[in-house]
């Protein structure tokens, strides 16, 4: 096993520069993910690190040792692509083995880590099978176990889930991250799934026009967004624009006034801020707001039942959108055009420079 770093790494297609200047560590037996919408250079990132995409400066190291210099066959990498890539005119076992046999393996090493690289993705009495009588989850297993059998050093996923329905998904991450963890391997995976890369990640980095935006544990980026984009992209948030206040604590907009973590800037300044749904707590029969929360007023628009969770679209005073999810609120209660009041702890406000 081995920690990847990557030294001033760019590339370009024609004049769209794909990844621009990046310079990262992932630590020897983290799970890291790249996370970003399409285009952001996720993709490209991963290529360069498996030697299918040429870097044009920089470098790329496993521990000590520099393999962007090497071809693709020679870094000791495992990858798993979008679109499984599975021989249709081959059984299980001979996707699994076709690594070994193309490293001149002998046959019986080969049957023996065949077998226990089935045995991890759980597909063991599957072994004679033909691909077509797969389904999709297992399909997906086998080429796990293909990218594991040959013992990488770094295992890279490109989009590995997004072929398979969202209950599978669900059951197919989880079973990734604790294979990652059994064997204790670093791995990379891209996604476009905010949803999956915060259940998975050890650290995220979120890209954006072929640069990092944020790098962080799954809670930091969720939790405290360093930029607007990460706030809007990991989620739902409320992204608010107004001035601060007069003492520093609060940040106007429109006729409403938002307490904030006090502020070093002047009175007056424009900025921005984001506070998400489910930090703000609906007030129902006059209830009063939990100590050194504040309370912010809004009419009610619309209501969507979701089963346990309910999503409300709100407008503030001068017409702004306020969106609230909550668990469990008495929604018989409620109809369009009602006041609400909404309380909320300041600390739970990321305020943008």
């Amino acid at each position: 096993m081995a920690n990847i770093t990557l030294d001033g790494v760019n590339r370009s297609f024609g004049s769209v520069r794909a990844v621009h200047d990046i310079s990262l560590t992932i630590a020897d037996g983290e799970f890291f993910t790249l996370l970003g919408p399409s285009g952001c250079g996720k993709t490209t990132l991963l290529r360069m690190v498996a030697g299918f995409a040429e870097l044009e400066t920089g470098e790329i190291r496993f521990g000590e040792r520099r393999i962007d210099t090497l071809p693709a066959h020679r870094r000791n990498t495992g990858m798993v692509f979008q679109n499984y890539a599975i021989f249709p005119n081959l059984k299980v076992s001979d996707n699994v083995a076709y690594g070994l046999r193309a490293r001149k393996i002998g046959a019986p090493e080969i049957a023996e880590r065949v077998a226990r690289a089935l045995r991890l993705v759980k597909l063991a009495e599957h072994n004679d099978r033909w691909p077509h009588q797969l389904s999709g989850g297992q399909l997906q297993r086998v080429a796990i176990a293909r990218a594991l059998v040959i013992e990488p050093e770094v295992l890279l996923l490109d989009e590995p889930l997004s072929n398979l329905d969202a209950k599978l998904r669900v059951e197919m991450r989880g079973e990734i991250r604790q294979l990652q963890q059994t064997l204790g391997i670093t791995a990379i995976y891209v996604t476009h799934d905010q949803e999956e890369a915060l259940a998975i990640s050890d650290r995220i980095a979120v890209m954006r026009a072929g640069r990092f935006e944020q790098i962080g544990a799954p809670e930091e980026i969720y939790r405290r967004p360093s930029t607007p984009f990460v706030a809007e992209f990991m989620g739902t948030t409320n992204l608010l624009q107004g001035n601060v206040g007069s003492n520093g604590a609060s940040i106007k907009v429109g006729g409403t006034e938002f307490a904030v973590p006090r502020l070093e800037a002047p009175e007056g300044t424009a900025i921005s801020f984001s506070l998400r749904p489910e930090a703000l707590r609906p007030l129902i029969d006059n209830e009063a707001a939990p100590d050194g929360w504040a309370v912010v007023s809004a009419k009610l628009a619309r209501l969507e039942f979701l089963g346990a969770l309910t999503r409300i679209e709100a407008n503030l005073s001068h017409g702004a959108p306020l969106r609230v999810a909550w668990l469990d609120l008495p929604l018989h209660r409620l109809k369009a055009g009602d006041p609400l009041r909404f309380a909320y702890d300041p600390a739970r406000v990321t305020v943008f420079a």
